[in-house]
């Protein structure tokens, strides 16, 4: 029992390192929009690129979770497994169906309560599709890819778990959209999501491999959507405008440098 509360504990506490690299990389984002005038900067060290914040963590959790498939790695799927039976031999609940998208539920209820996220409905809306996109595409593909068994022997579209993949995508966008109201948001948040990873072990679902590289995909898929959204739609960077310039009509174009900054 010990062993797998020790588990779950260093589980939360690795995750919960995306707070401060996924407010880093808000705070560079949001930069870019208060700033008052287009500055050349010079070059950042690659531990402080807005790619390499994005991926760390999700990169620690996909390779620990390859680490560990079947025997191998320090505490093996198969070990997490043979004592999560012998604890929990008959455990039984459907919370991580709902639980999954529980993040997209508390954003939208936020929202309804007149609370700014950090982007408008909008972007919100068109952020949440593309990195519905890119984890649709990378976690299914890896299911056809590795066709590893079920540890219940259902089939083999194991690797990786699309339950935590979701839930943790979910908590990424609610944790971005929200930070900068309270921490609170992202680590109950993640919180959720790493409570979908451990029913979906203790229903002999996926194995211990499986919820880690589902929980790096869904970071990641919500990370890249974020930096990909170059764009936001609604904004209006450049106008145009009807003058007459002595007794000749004409147009007259205007450019919103801050906004420019965004595409």
């Amino acid at each position: 029992m010990q062993k797998i509360i020790n588990f779950w504990l260093f589980f939360l506490v690795l995750v919960m390192l995306v707070c401060p690299t996924m407010q880093a990389q808000d705070a560079d984002t949001l930069k870019k929009y208060e700033s008052p005038s287009l500055k050349i900067s010079s070059p950042k060290p690659f531990y402080k690129s807005k790619i390499f914040k994005a991926t760390i963590v999700p990169t620690i959790l996909i390779g620990y979770g390859v680490s560990t498939i079947h025997g191998h790695g320090f505490y093996s799927s198969y070990d997490a497994q043979r004592d999560i039976l012998h604890h929990f031999p008959n455990f039984k609940t459907t919370l991580d169906n709902p639980l999954m998208i529980a993040p997209y539920v508390e954003l939208a209820i936020v929202n309804l309560l007149k609370i700014n996220s950090n982007n408008d409905f909008l972007n919100t809306s068109l952020l949440i599709i593309k990195a519905e996109a890119i984890f649709a595409v990378s976690a299914f593909g890896l299911k056809y890819i590795t066709h590893i068994e079920r540890p219940n022997h259902e089939n083999k579209y194991s690797m990786p778990s699309g339950h935590t993949a979701q839930a943790f995508l979910a908590a990424s966008i609610l944790h971005t959209e929200l930070r900068h109201k309270s921490q609170w948001y992202g680590v109950g948040a993640y919180t959720i999501a790493t409570g979908v990873g451990a029913i979906r072990m203790l229903r002999n679902k996926h194995w211990e491999s499986d919820v880690f590289v589902g929980a790096g995909i869904g970071i990641l898929s919500s990370h890249v959507a974020y930096l990909t959204h170059r764009n936001r739609w609604g904004r209006k960077p450049f106008a145009l405008a009807p003058i007459y310039l002595y007794g000749t009509p004409g147009l007259a174009l205007s450019i919103n440098l801050n906004e420019v900054k965004g595409l």
